[in-house]
């Protein structure tokens, strides 16, 4: 069963059955999956949910497919890692990181794409298909191999080697496109509109748009039953910084956790920060930029929820907070030096922007706070690569032990 009733529009209120539709034909706003909370807080309870798997599917009550729909691959329920290291060296006694760069494609894309094959699957497409910065091809690909779906991947020509080659190795097909993230999702709107086919990001973008949900329900279960203080979000769309909020929200709707009042931060890398633009603007539109920047996977300049981030950062008075470039790459050394974990480029926005919120005194000492980290590092290697400085010995004892003595002098 699902509790989901209804699609309805984010502007008008104008309600739709549940389709593979993402666009109200009254006002063009977007839709979004509407739930029965009522019926729901009659039915869902903290031991129904610890009784589930130790994945996104314990949640599977919260979310728009049906149980027997469920394509579980082992996505979900990752650490969350009390960062003692990084927290001392930052001031932080109660600083956590949700570790989702060890989902199956190793981002936190699986989440999104996970509810979107399973709903593809309800709906009888044939084919799955996507635009993406890298992550979501990825996913993409992989769940559509899992689901046997005929799987076609569309994305910005320039993007890292290692991306392609990790959706490439599941059989889909690739497409290259010389343009940027922005006009790549033009086109593919055009594909979605002129072909039957189950496009995550855009006619399937109100079932992608839920899995992220799933990161807000973990969070607020490992932490006790109880919502963090802070969260510090990497957004591109901005569609993960909303729906990590509308978790909390729902959980505290249903009666699983006491009165939300966590702060929403979100992060961007300075070359396509739009959003953090706009609310330092104070503005309530955001103006689309062209992307330059290292952090790929965030590089949209046309932000499809970003003004609905800026709603989330009014409500929760949350800080929208962009790094400096050069800075992207320390922040990937710094969580790896301190805490061993090796993420990609969105995680290095991240923890940069986490240094300048507590340096700002947006974020207090004893306050819990939660840094999401959203792809592993192994992702975009090339970044990082002037760590690699080994010392060149002989092959003698002698040699090494010199060798040694003289990097330490």
């Amino acid at each position: 069963m699902t509790f989901a009733k209804s699609l309805a529009c984010r502007g008008c209120g104008e309600q739709y059955p549940i389709q593979p539709l993402n666009v109200c034909e009254f006002c063009f706003g977007p839709l979004e999956i509407s739930y029965d909370y009522d019926a729901m807080a009659r039915h869902i309870t903290r031991e129904r949910i610890e009784s589930g798997p130790p994945t996104m599917w314990r949640y599977h009550d919260f979310l728009p497919v049906n149980d027997a729909s469920a394509l579980d691959m082992g996505t979900g329920f990752t650490p969350l890692i009390k960062a003692e290291n990084l927290g001392r060296m930052l001031g932080l006694e109660n600083l956590y990181i949700k570790n989702d760069a060890v989902n199956p494609t190793y981002s936190f894309k699986d989440r999104p794409v996970g509810v979107t094959a399973s709903k593809a699957l309800e709906f009888e497409f044939e084919t799955f298909a996507c635009v993406s910065t890298g992550n979501l091809m990825g996913s993409v690909a992989a769940h559509g191999a899992k689901a046997g779906l005929d799987t076609k991947v569309f994305f910005p020509a320039n993007l890292e080697r290692s991306k392609i080659v990790g959706a490439a190795i599941y059989g889909a097909t690739l497409v290259a496109i010389d343009g940027t993230y922005d006009q790549v999702n033009r086109l593919g709107s055009e594909l979605a509109d002129n072909h039957h086919w189950a496009v995550v990001n855009i006619n399937m973008r109100p079932f992608y748009a839920e899995g992220s949900k799933t990161l807000g329900y973990e969070v607020a279960e490992q932490l006790g039953w109880k919502p963090p203080q802070h969260c510090v979000v990497p957004a591109a769309s901005g569609e993960l910084h909303t729906k990590i909020w509308k978790g909390l929200q729902e959980m505290q709707d249903v009666g699983l956790i006491d009165n939300v009042r966590t702060q929403m931060h979100l992060a961007q890398a300075e070359g396509c920060s739009p959003i953090v633009t706009a609310f330092e603007n104070g503005a309530s539109a955001v103006q689309p930029v062209i992307p330059d920047t290292i952090a790929k996977s965030l590089a949209i300049g046309n932000p499809a929820a970003g003004i609905f981030s800026l709603e989330v950062l009014e409500e929760t008075n949350g800080t929208a907070v962009a790094c400096l470039e050069e800075e992207v790459a320390e922040g990937i050394k710094l969580l790896a030096e301190t805490e061993g974990l090796f993420t990609e480029t969105a995680g290095g926005v991240v923890i940069s922007s986490l240094k300048r919120l507590v340096k700002q005194g947006k974020i207090k000492g004893d306050e819990v706070t939660v840094a999401f980290i959203t792809g592993n590092g192994l992702k975009t290697p090339e970044v990082v690569e002037d760590v690699v400085q080994p010392i060149h010995t002989d092959a003698t004892y002698e040699s090494i032990v010199d060798s040694l003595a003289a990097a330490a002098a």
